[in-house]
């Protein structure tokens, strides 16, 4: 009898590193959660998601511009894959420092919220890096299911539970979609590895075959449910309504930046041979999502259901990025990536102060008259509305003419009008924003009560009712940034470029 020596795939660690301290910070911070001092449970256990996001961020350091394929080529770690993975820890980063004094930690216990949001970030690492069909989606799932529990974290209150509850429902169809889509992407080509498949592509003639193109429709249909694109954004007003804000926060921008860097990574490699039949169809999804996400956002009184169609449309000019298929549109898709966090993340910090400062919710009147009472939380949002609304000498107003020029030297200057016309419509809610901040008088205080058992009111405890430095200093950070980036874009500018050819593309 012979024996035969087994060898699994080489592992470089060094490579997976930022994803190992993720997944290694989770389980840290959930044990540590087990301790019954209440001090290690409400300080020391966010400070241990804080260092774990911050090693994650720090070892991508360690790795960038050193392009490798991870675990039998599963995996790619290069600088796309890092550069999300700091937009993924950033937001994290910031959904730790909100929810540091929120209700959903002490509901859901501190260890296991804590945890949710570390694997939940691994999962969009796994996402952003693949280049298997099969590592894709176990990137989605690991992203998904934490992000369906976090939603429903403020379990005493109705809309979060009808929240986790829509999204684990509408989620479950996206990935249903997309599993179709990528089994039948194998079926046509015989392979999984994005290599194999653009290969096939180039070799047997696929552009026309059936199955190969209902498995294309199909994978673009379950990634444009996770970013929000219409018509498949139906699910995301009520979700980020419901959902606790700082999980919104953190939804509104990481969970968009890992579907899009699959969308970049996926159609710009396996599927770039293809690229002028799936074009012309996301290129109009993208329209659609323009239009639609900016109308919607026109009537809202609701400041998360405000940023939420904000989202949609935000997802539409970020989808342009993607139709080109050049160097010029990753760097560009990546920038506004970049960006995007900076005002969003200002613009729910501030959603957040409010909430506890006021008995209005996330509703517009909760920032009247702030801009005399509060300006260190009114000059953020009115930075992050202005940015998102494309106006000159804001980071927002650099990713979208970034954008624009990328889809008109890609042949779509009808696409970068439309982001203009989309632009000029926004203008219609986010001054309205604004308005309310600086031209408005501000309203008395209501008291603050956190839902009992199924909304039955119950007084929120004292420490929940301020704003807090963090908060503050979240907003003010973000807000600062919006700016910066705006009058000093340079620096993203020279790491986008790197991001930019680690594709090969032209």
């Amino acid at each position: 009898m012979i024996a035969t020596a087994l060898h699994g795939p080489h592992i470089d660690w060094a490579g997976l590193s930022p994803l190992v301290a993720l997944l290694g910070g989770a389980t840290i911070v959930l044990i540590g959660g087990l301790m019954r001092a209440r001090f290690a449970r409400e300080v020391i256990v966010p400070l241990l998601t804080v260092a774990a996001f911050g090693a994650a961020i720090g070892l991508g350091i360690w790795q960038w511009d050193h392009s490798k394929s991870l675990v039998a080529g599963a995996l790619r770690a290069d600088d796309l894959t890092i550069a999300m993975t700091w937009i993924f820890c950033v937001a994290g980063i910031g959904a730790v420092g909100l929810s540091w004094r929120g209700l959903a930690p002490r509901e859901a216990a501190h260890g296991e919220y804590h945890a949710l949001l570390l694997t939940a970030a691994a999962g969009m690492v796994v996402l952003a890096g693949s280049q298997n069909l099969v590592t894709v989606f176990l990137g989605y799932e690991l992203l998904s299911i934490p992000l369906y529990v976090l939603c429903a974290t403020e379990m005493r209150r109705r809309s979060s539970l009808e929240s986790g509850l829509k999204y684990l429902i509408v989620g479950s169809v996206g990935s249903a979609t997309l599993l179709y889509g990528l089994a039948m992407i194998y079926g046509a080509t015989g392979t999984t590895d994005f290599a194999g498949i653009a290969r096939a592509l180039g070799t047997k003639n696929l552009g026309g075959d059936a199955l190969m193109l209902t498995g294309i429709a199909l994978s673009l249909v379950g990634i444009a449910f996770k970013a929000s694109v219409a018509p498949f954004h139906q699910w995301t007003p009520d979700v980020y309504e419901g959902a606790p804000t700082p999980i919104t926060a953190f939804m509104a921008v990481a969970t968009k930046a890992a579907a899009m860097a699959i969308a970049l990574r996926f159609f710009n490699t396996a599927l770039v041979t293809s690229q002028p039949d799936w074009a012309p169809a996301m290129a109009a999804l993208a329209a659609v999502t323009i239009i639609v996400g900016n109308v919607g956002a026109i009537g809202q009184s609701s400041l998360k259901r405000l940023l939420a169609w904000s989202s949609v449309a935000q997802a539409g000019y970020m989808l342009g990025g993607v139709v080109v298929s050049s160097q010029l549109g990753v760097k560009a898709t990546v920038f506004y990536l970049a960006v995007y966090l900076t005002m969003n993340m200002a613009a729910f910090a501030v959603v957040v102060a409010r909430e506890r400062e006021t008995g209005l919710g996330d509703d517009i009147a909760s920032v009247e008259g702030i801009g005399a009472t509060r300006p260190w939380l009114a000059w953020p949002l009115t930075l992050a509305m202005l940015g998102l609304a494309g106006i000159p000498a804001t980071a927002g107003f650099i990713g979208k003419v970034y954008l624009i020029d990328a889809l008109v030297d890609g042949g779509y200057t009808w696409l970068g009008v439309l982001i203009v016309v989309g632009s000029m419509i926004s203008l219609a809610y986010y001054l309205r924003v604004i308005a309310a901040m600086w031209m408005r008088p501000g309203r008395e205080p209501q008291p603050v009560l956190a839902g009992g058992a199924l909304d039955a009111p119950v007084e929120e405890p004292a420490a929940s009712r301020r704003a807090g430095f963090e908060t503050i200093a979240i907003a003010a950070l973000f807000g600062a940034a919006t700016l910066f980036f705006g009058i000093v874009p340079g620096p993203l500018f020279d790491l986008t470029g790197h991001v930019g050819r680690s594709l090969g593309l032209l």
